[in-house]
């Protein structure tokens, strides 16, 4: 799974543990373990959910400071309006 640069220090930290992705179908499964720089993550559960059902705790695990910068950092693959489906990746480090 990639990170943009500038979140990847917290996740290795392990201060992000969810992100949320504009995918036409998953690309991680549940189980799997993924590099980000010199550590690895493990996938827990992957659900599809829409953008506007995001908790506020979800943000703040996502390494976003509020709902508004977190839809800007997912469009980059679509405009996301609030019924825009997105993979919810909860994950740990290993």
């Amino acid at each position: 799974m990639e990170f943009s640069r500038e979140l990847r220090d917290q996740v290795v930290a392990g201060d992000i543990t969810v992100s949320f992705r504009l995918w036409q179908r998953p690309k991680v499964r549940v189980g799997g373990r993924y590099p980000v720089g010199p550590a690895q993550i493990e996938v827990d559960s992957i659900d599809l959910m829409p953008f506007g059902h995001i908790t506020a705790a979800d943000v703040r695990r996502s390494g976003e400071s509020d709902r508004e910068s977190l839809r800007r950092r997912a469009a980059h693959a679509g405009p996301i309006a609030d019924d825009t489906l997105l993979y919810r990746i909860e994950f740990h480090l290993t």
